[in-house]
């Protein structure tokens, strides 16, 4: 077996790998399902929805599908992989390919029924475990740790600067007035929603969320010298966010109110597949769970943008994984190394040993000097199954 991928130009393994490497990210770049399924017509039906007093389904818009899927998937699957002779990379790339076909079928079903179908393929649904674990948590009583000082958009931009400063990060901040999330990563670029209003509480768990673990992949992906974690392994949804969670965690920010927003994602995709309605979602959450209304709206269009969006529900289960994984599994770290999927993890291990991987150059924060948490959070984590 060849070693010294990365710093040896003269390695053909690494030599085949770039060529397919370089070919599979002009395919696909810029391929992103979170930008599409995002409707362009958020705000003015949230209005709509509370001026009819809940009694109108959302009709939301998207963005045109790109391109014509056949001949891109066709594309795909001619990418000469088995040339790859390093048998853990070889596997990467074949699960990635798999996983942008998928993606692509998504993306051409956007606003139709069909994009439940490829949703429920892809991400999967809730198990009954998953439904378990959420009604665990919507049961625990509300905690006096969710301080009642409020931080707005410029409040979290000024959070988010003085932690990316500090990180030394390489970031660009956007505000956005059409947003679901308070908060995201797109590339380098940190979209915060002007109308976010949060406890300070959630404020610096969305640094540490978005910025100590969403930017930091990111960065460490594009220091790679292939660009597959830049494009990112199958389903990495579930470790990426997971880990991000964990990084609330670990930074002593998570709330049981956040805990229980992620519950109630999960109820509210098994509702929506179950239901196939928007009011009788929106309902559930607000009436039997004690949503207020804003809240609802958002979890519910969350997971019915696009035509049904079951991604959701990886929130808390990609959490009890991931901490898993961070107190049992060697190697933990390099999950930082890029768009990783925990079930990748034994690959990219050895792929960091054999230096076709670089380790990761930036480290979440929280991941590096984590807080104690207190008892309470300790046994609620832990008690996730």
């Amino acid at each position: 077996m060849k070693t010294g991928c990365a710093i040896n130009p003269d390695c053909v393994d690494l030599q085949h790998a770039k060529a397919i490497d370089e070919t599979l990210f002009d395919l696909v770049n810029g391929i992103e399902i979170l930008n599409s399924v995002a409707p362009v017509n958020y705000k003015d039906q949230k209005s709509e929805f509370f001026k009819r007093h809940y009694s109108v389904e959302p009709r939301f818009e998207y963005r045109d599908s790109p391109g014509n899927a056949f001949q891109l998937k066709r594309q795909l699957f001619n990418l000469p992989v088995e040339k790859i002779e390093d048998p853990d990379l070889q596997k990467i790339y074949e699960d990635v390919i798999v996983s942008y076909a998928d993606k692509v079928d998504q993306l051409q079903t956007i606003g139709s029924q069909e994009f439940l179908y490829n949703s429920l393929r892809y991400f999967g649904e809730p198990t009954e475990k998953d439904i378990r674990n959420a009604t665990f948590i919507l049961h625990l009583p509300d905690s006096d740790d969710d301080e009642n000082t409020m931080v707005d958009a410029s409040g979290i931009q000024a959070i988010m600067e003085t932690f990316a400063q500090n990180e030394g990060y390489e970031y660009k901040l956007v505000i956005d007035d059409n947003m679901i999330a308070n908060a995201l990563v797109s590339g380098t670029s940190v979209k915060i929603n002007t109308t976010a209003n949060i406890p300070l509480i959630e404020a610096n768990a969305l640094a540490h969320h978005e910025l100590g673990v969403h930017l930091v992949t990111t960065l460490n992906a594009r220091a790679q010298p292939l660009k597959i974690l830049s494009l990112g392994c199958p389903v990495n949804t579930m470790t990426q966010e997971g880990m991000a969670i964990l990084s609330e965690y670990l930074a002593g920010h998570l709330s049981i109110k956040r805990l229980k927003v992620l519950a109630l994602r999960v109820l509210a995709v098994e509702s929506m597949i179950k239901e196939k309605s928007f009011r009788n979602t929106f309902m559930m959450l607000k009436e039997q769970y004690g949503a207020d209304r804003n809240t609802a709206f958002t979890i519910t269009s969350r997971v019915y943008r696009g035509g049904g969006f079951t991604k959701d529900y990886l929130y808390l289960k990609g959490f009890h994984e991931v901490l898993n994984a961070y107190e049992e599994e060697d190697g933990f770290l390099n999950l930082l190394c890029g768009k990783t999927a925990l079930m990748h993890l034994p690959q990219i291990n050895r792929l960091v040993e054999k230096e076709i991987f670089l380790p990761p150059t930036n480290i979440t924060p929280s991941f590096r000097t984590p807080k104690d948490n207190d008892e309470i959070r300790r046994f609620i984590t832990h008690a996730i199954k």
